[in-house]
C-alpha cells in the first residue's frame, strides 16, 4: 500500500505523541532544527528513509508501522511501557527501554532479512489465572518450576547456563547496560517474537538469577506485550511468582536436600524406626551429636557455589525450606555481610561472583548484519549504525570490513517494504 505524504506526516506526530516525547526530541533524534521536524509533521517536507528509519527507533515502532493499510498510535511498546507509574517521567529508564525495543526490532529484521526461523517451538506457556495473594503467587512459582524441571529433564542437577537454556527453548537473550534498579525486562509482541534482557552492569550470580526471573514471565505472563522488573515493584504479585520460580527452578528442594546430605548436614537431630512383625513392633532410634546438623556458613558457601546462585539467595531458600530457623538465618546473614563467606569462597578457589559474562547478543547481532551487508540486503550505513548500536565503533567497523574484503558502499539508506515513496 502507497501511504501518501499528508498520511505520513499524521501518523509520525501521532506515534512520537502516544510516545510522550516532543518534538525537540525528535529533532535531537534526526540531527535537524525543531521547524524541520514540525514541518515533517505537518507534510511539508519529505522524510527520507534513514529519517523514517531512526524516527521508528525512537518511538518503539517498527518502520512497516507507518506503511501499514491501518496505524494504531498506541501500540507502541514504548507507550505500553510509560504507561507504568514507576517508569514516567524517568527517562533513563525510558531511554534503555526505547534502546532495547529497538535492538529487538533490529534483530528480527535481520533474521527475516536471512531467513532465519526463530519461533518458539519449546517454550510453553502456563495459566497462572488471576492472582489474589503472595502466597498464591509463591505457590504457582513454585510448582511450574518443578514441571518446568522436569519437561526439561533436569532433575535435579543444577542449571547449566540460564541464557543458554532460554536460547535452546527459543527465546531471544541479550545482556545490555540497564539503570542500576531494573535487573531485566520481557519483550512479548507478536512481531519481536519473544526476548529478554537482563542487566549486564549487576553482578554475574544476580544476572543468572534475573534470567530465570524473565523467563518466569515468559511462561505466566503472555498475555502481556511486555514486562519491567525493579527493585520497586518486587511486591507486585507477578514479581512474587517470578522470584518464587527462580528460587526453586535453580535450587530444587531435592537437590538441596542430597547436596546437605553429601555433607552430613540437614537431617533431624532425633530419628525414629519401626519394624513390624506381624505381631508387635520393634523400635529403634538414633540421634545425632548435638549440633552437628546445624548448617554453618561454609556449608552455604558451597551450596551456593554448587547450584550457581548468591549465598544470599541460598540462605533464603534454606530458610523457606525450613532447614534454618528464623535465628540461624539471621546469624549466617550476619556472617555474609561481615565477608565470612566471600573469605571462604576465597579460600576454596572458587571464582568471584562478579565475573564477566560472555557477550553472545552483540557478536550474534554484529555476526547477523555483517552476513546481511555481504548479501546485499542492507547497505553501509545501516550496517554502520547496527554496529554503532551494540557499542562498535566506526573506525573499527571500518577495519573490520577492510580486512575481510568486503566491497565499499557508501550509500545511507535503509531497504524499506514496497510502496514507501
Amino acid at each position: 500500500m502507497s501511504i501518501q505524504q499528508e498520511e505520513l506526516a499524521r501518523r509520525l506526530r501521532e506515534a512520537r505523541e502516544a510516545a510522550g516525547l516532543k518534538q525537540e526530541d525528535a529533532a535531537r533524534q534526526l540531527k535537524v532544527s525543531r521547524s524541520s521536524v514540525a514541518q515533517i509533521e505537518l507534510g511539508n517536507r519529505a522524510v527520507s528513509s534513514l529519517e523514517l528509519d531512526r524516527l521508528a527507533h525512537l518511538y518503539g515502532r517498527d518502520i512497516r508501522d507507518f506503511l501499514a493499510s491501518g496505524f494504531h498510535p498506541e501500540d507502541s511498546l514504548v507507550t505500553l511501557f510509560r504507561a507504568d507509574p514507576a517508569v514516567a517521567g524517568r527517562d533513563e529508564v525510558v531511554k534503555a527501554v526505547g534502546n532495547c525495543i529497538a535492538l529487538a526490532r533490529e534483530l528480527a529484521s535481520l533474521e527475516g532479512l536471512l531467513g532465519l526461523d526463530r519461533a518458539q517451538l519449546g517454550v510453553p506457556a502456563y495459566a497462572g489465572g488471576v492472582l489474589r495473594s503472595k502466597w498464591q503467587a509463591i505457590e504457582q512459582g513454585m510448582r511450574v518450576a518443578a514441571d518446568e524441571r522436569r519437561r526439561l529433564g533436569l532433575s535435579v542437577r543444577p542449571v547449566g547456563d540460564a541464557a543458554d537454556l532460554l536460547e535452546s527453548e527459543g527465546v531471544r537473550t541479550a545482556l545490555l547496560d540497564l539503570p542500576e534498579d531494573v535487573s531485566g525486562l520481557t519483550l512479548m509482541d507478536p512481531a519481536l517474537s519473544l526476548f529478554v534482557v537482563v542487566n549486564r552492569r549487576h553482578s554475574l550470580l544476580r544476572r543468572r538469577f534475573s534470567w530465570v526471573h524473565e523467563y518466569a514471565h515468559v511462561l505466566f505472563d503472555r498475555q502481556l506485550r511486555g514486562t519491567l522488573s525493579r527493585a520497586s515493584n518486587r511486591d507486585e504479585l507477578v514479581e512474587v511468582r517470578a522470584n518464587s520460580f527462580a528460587a526453586c527452578f535453580l535450587m530444587p528442594e531435592e537437590g538441596i536436600r542430597d547436596f546437605l546430605a553429601h555433607l552430613g548436614k540437614g537431617q533431624p537431630s532425633r530419628e525414629r524406626l519401626e519394624v513390624f512383625d506381624g505381631v508387635a513392633t520393634v523400635p529403634a532410634e538414633t540421634r545425632a551429636e548435638p549440633g552437628s546438623q546445624r548448617v554453618q556458613i561454609y556449608d552455604v558457601v558451597l551450596l551456593a557455589h554448587h547450584f550457581g546462585v548468591s549465598r544470599t539467595a541460598a540462605l533464603y531458600r534454606l530458610r523457606n525450606l525450613h532447614r534454618l530457623s528464623q535465628g540461624e538465618l539471621d546469624k549466617l546473614l550476619a556472617e555474609e555481610e561481615a565477608g565470612h563467606g566471600k573469605r571462604i569462597a576465597r579460600l576454596l578457589g572458587l571464582p568471584p561472583d562478579h565475573s564477566a559474562g560472555r557477550e553472545e547478543f552483540r557478536s550474534r547481532f554484529l555476526g547477523l548484519a555483517l552476513e546481511a551487508y555481504r548479501r546485499e540486503k542492507i547497505t553501509r550505513g545501516k550496517l554502520r549504525e547496527l554496529a554503532v548500536s551494540v557499542g562498535v565503533s566506526g573506525d573499527d567497523l571500518a577495519a573490520i570490513l577492510e580486512g575481510d574484503g568486503f566491497v565499499e558502499d557508501e550509500g545511507s539508506a535503509v531497504l524499506l517494504p514496497e510502496g514507501f515513496e
